[in-house]
């Protein structure tokens, strides 16, 4: 379980969103057997997503962030619930490109950076808000700031960081949202101290991996800030996924397309994206669907 907090600054000028996701980070990764820098891509989007869908209101709300850049990693898209629970994939899993002259994976390079950075919320309305702008950098945590600021127009710093071992396995995955809110408009006070706490602070994997807890980073981000926590909760890589959701996709083929499913072969099998789970479906059950 990633341990998630919501805090706001007392004088009502700054929120931010802190989730440690290494276990959500560790569970995309043994689903989908990810090279290490798509497991680094993939678990920023996911350790985003999971933030941004904590600031839905509604229970049944959930949002969509999906990256589709011109990497060899392909789209990468994650669906969060309003309690942060998360899942996702990668187009392309697997991808082995050479590190940055750092020595760092080089997450852009697998990405893109051309493409299109897409969210679409769904807020139980009519239709769903959908919101796009161009990929920043390919980099994730620079493509979701820039969203908030031109989509949205919240000021936003986004940190995302993933930690992964040379056995591929996750070490430490995590990052934050700091926005400034309606009421700091004009305090430069505010975006300076922000800007200057930001710039001294070490990458997230940094203050992760030297064990601190996501709290205590949330306040190193907000030194010089009284600090009230709104919410500390759990969030988790959980599919909802299930035969009847599958079913109720095969419904939706014309009678058709069904009717030469059924005929062909003994049993259809659908695999689930985000966690590969597999439902089978036998010819006379297609069979049944026709008649439905």
């Amino acid at each position: 379980m990633g341990k998630l907090i919501r805090c706001i600054t007392s004088d009502g000028l700054v929120m931010a969103t802190a989730l440690d996701s290494t276990d959500i980070v560790a569970e995309a990764e043994r689903l989908h057997g990810t090279s290490a820098v798509v497991t680094a891509a993939l678990g920023r989007l996911l350790t985003a997503t999971s933030m941004m869908g904590n600031a839905l209101k509604g229970k049944s709300n959930t949002i969509t962030v999906k990256i589709d850049g011109d990497g060899p990693a392909g789209a990468i898209l994650a669906v969060a619930d309003s309690a942060g629970d998360v899942r996702g994939y990668a187009i392309n899993p697997v991808v082995e490109i050479p590190l940055k002259e750092n020595g760092k994976l080089d997450v852009s390079g697998a990405v893109g950076t051309n493409g299109t950075v897409y969210v679409i919320k769904d807020l139980g309305l009519k239709e769903p808000y959908n919101g796009f702008v161009p990929i920043s950098s390919g980099e994730i945590a620079e493509d979701i700031a820039a969203y908030y600021a031109v989509s949205e127009q919240i000021p936003t710093v986004c940190a995302l960081g993933v930690l992964v071992n040379p056995d591929l396995t996750v070490r430490v995955a995590g990052g934050y949202i700091i926005q400034l809110l309606p009421a700091a408009h004009g305090y430069d006070e505010v975006i300076t101290k922000l800007e200057n706490n930001i710039k001294a602070m070490p990458p997230i994997t940094t203050l992760l991996d030297e064990g601190k807890d996501i709290d205590e980073i949330v306040r190193i981000a907000l030194t010089g800030f009284e600090v009230e926590v709104l919410e500390q909760q759990t969030a988790a890589y959980k599919c909802n996924c299930s035969k009847e959701r599958f079913e109720c996709a095969l419904k939706s083929l014309n009678a058709d397309e069904l009717k030469q499913m059924a005929d062909e072969m003994d049993k259809a099998e659908t695999v689930c994206q985000f966690c590969n789970s597999v439902y089978t479906f036998t010819s006379d059950e297609l069979k049944t669907f026709i008649k439905k």
